[in-house]
C-alpha cells in the first residue's frame, strides 16, 4: 500500500467525484484549515450535530440504538458538555475507488484541545457523508465550529483492486447522507 498524494486527490476530485465539493488548496485564514494538503483532504464539519445527553437516563447500546440520548442542533458554533460526546458529519461527500482505503486522523488543533476525532475507515467503494464522532475529553465544555477543518483523511492505494467492495456486499452505511446513528 502506498499513500496517495495531493496531484491524485485532485485529479480523482475534479474527473470523478471522490470529494464533492472539493477545496484545492489549504484554506487557513481565521479558521481551522481545510481542502487540500501535500498527502492527505481535510474535511470540514457541517452545521448539523446530535450531542449526547442523559435527559432521559438512556442507555448506549449499539445492539439496540436509541436516539434518545441526543439533542439534535444546527449551529454554528457545537458546545459539547465536559467528558462528552457529539455526532457530526463532514459537509463533503466522498466516493472511495475500488482500490483504495482512506483512513482518517484528528485535526492537531482540536487535539491538542483535548477533542478526539473519531472515524472508522472508509472502505472501498464506499460513498456518502462522513459520520464524525468528537469526544470532549476535558472537565471543561468544547466548541466545535461549523465549516471548519475537523480531521484530514489519508488516501491509501491496495496492490491490488479488492474481490469484494463495500458496495458489492450492500454496506449498511452505503451511500448515507446527514449525520448517521448506529445501525445493526
Amino acid at each position: 500500500m502506498s499513500i496517495l498524494s495531493d496531484r491524485w486527490i485532485r485529479e480523482q476530485a475534479l474527473n470523478h467525484g471522490m470529494i464533492e465539493p472539493f477545496v484545492e488548496a489549504q484554506r487557513r485564514e481565521a479558521c481551522i484549515s481545510y481542502g487540500l494538503s501535500s498527502y492527505g483532504y481535510d474535511a470540514r464539519v457541517a452545521d448539523e450535530f446530535k450531542i449526547f445527553t442523559n435527559i432521559d437516563s438512556a442507555v448506549v447500546d449499539p445492539k439496540n440504538f436509541s436516539d434518545n440520548g441526543f439533542v439534535d442542533r444546527q449551529t454554528d458554533v457545537c458546545i459539547i458538555p465536559p467528558n462528552s460526546f457529539a455526532l457530526a458529519r463532514t459537509v463533503e461527500y466522498f466516493r472511495v475507488p475500488r482500490d483504495v482505503l482512506v483512513i482518517c486522523l484528528g485535526k492537531s488543533t482540536y487535539a491538542r484541545c483535548g477533542i478526539i476525532v473519531n472515524v472508522t475507515p472508509l472502505e472501498p467503494e464506499w460513498e456518502g457523508h462522513v459520520t464524525l464522532e468528537f469526544s470532549n475529553t476535558t472537565p471543561l465544555p468544547a466548541k466545535i465550529y461549523a465549516n471548519e477543518g475537523a480531521c484530514q483523511f489519508l488516501f491509501l492505494k491496495g496492490n491490488e483492486p479488492c474481490e469484494t467492495s463495500y458496495a458489492d456486499r450492500a454496506g449498511k452505511y452505503m451511500g448515507q447522507r446527514g449525520v448517521t446513528l448506529p445501525k445493526l
